[in-house]
């Protein structure tokens, strides 16, 4: 199999953000490093026997430095596994492949994984739901499986039971971002046709929503409409320009 070389300036999209898709094996090493060359192939042997469910990426650690040392990269080979954005699993040296053959046991898919991605991939809001609890029935937590059912349930308007789920994961940007979505739908339901907030619901235009919320800001229920703006700028995302823009007025309307 193929096994693409990562640098610095791809490592989050093709690591941390495929490892919400399927675990990235990363191998840090450099060209002088003999132990890594006598690793090397055991790793892409064992990679390409699961290729269906986990991918092999290479790190040189000398042209990526800050990399190596973000990752406190002391001894090459240096392999870690990541799952989820996190490293799930590592180990250094040139381990025995029996060793090496575990290492990749660890973190294959278990069956509450593929649950999850049948409910990823179902066309069927019914059948992606079945397979979501299905899922949770044999692991709780499982991220995958309560962020997609969270979301679906947020579309149905089962706002309560959304937000019990997401109660159930720590706190990262993904799931602030589907409670303020949630958050902002079921206002958006209880809220006249006319108003700007169930407009943007079906539209996406937010200008209007946030600069009726700076007013309030200035004027009203300063605190509801911050928490407001706040789930606003968690759906657009800390780059969005109306974000950027706002996210000031709003600091100064504070302060």
């Amino acid at each position: 199999m193929a096994v693409k070389d990562v640098s610095e300036t791809d490592f989050v999209s093709e690591v941390i953000e495929r490892s919400h898709q399927r675990p990235v094996v990363v191998d840090f090493w450099a060209a002088w490093c003999a132990p890594c060359r006598q690793l090397g192939p055991v790793l892409e042997r064992l990679a390409a026997q699961h290729a269906d469910d986990v991918e092999l990426v290479k790190v040189d650690v000398d042209a990526n430095q800050s990399l190596a040392a973000a990752y406190g990269i002391q001894g090459i080979p240096a392999v870690k596994a990541f799952r989820n954005g996190s490293v799930a699993n590592e180990f250094v040296g040139a381990v025995p492949e029996e060793e090496v053959r575990r290492f990749f046991e660890s973190i294959l898919p278990t069956e509450a994984d593929r649950l999850a991605a049948a409910g990823d991939a179902a066309v069927d809001a019914d059948e992606a739901e079945k397979a979501y609890r299905s899922t949770l029935e044999l692991d709780r937590d499982h991220r995958g499986a309560v962020i997609g059912l969270a979301s679906l349930l947020g579309e149905r308007r089962v706002f309560d039971e959304a937000r019990s789920l997401l109660a159930r994961l720590p706190e990262d940007a993904d799931v602030r971002r589907l409670r303020a979505q949630i958050d902002l739908a079921e206002a958006a339901g209880e809220a006249p046709p006319s108003d700007p907030l169930a407009q943007a619901a079906s539209d996406g235009d937010w200008e209007p929503v946030l600069e009726r919320l700076i007013e309030e800001v200035r004027t009203g229920d300063r605190e509801r409409a911050r928490e407001r703006m706040v789930d606003v700028f968690e759906v657009l995302g800390p780059e969005h320009p109306l974000t950027q823009r706002y996210r000031a007025a709003l600091a100064r309307a504070l302060f």
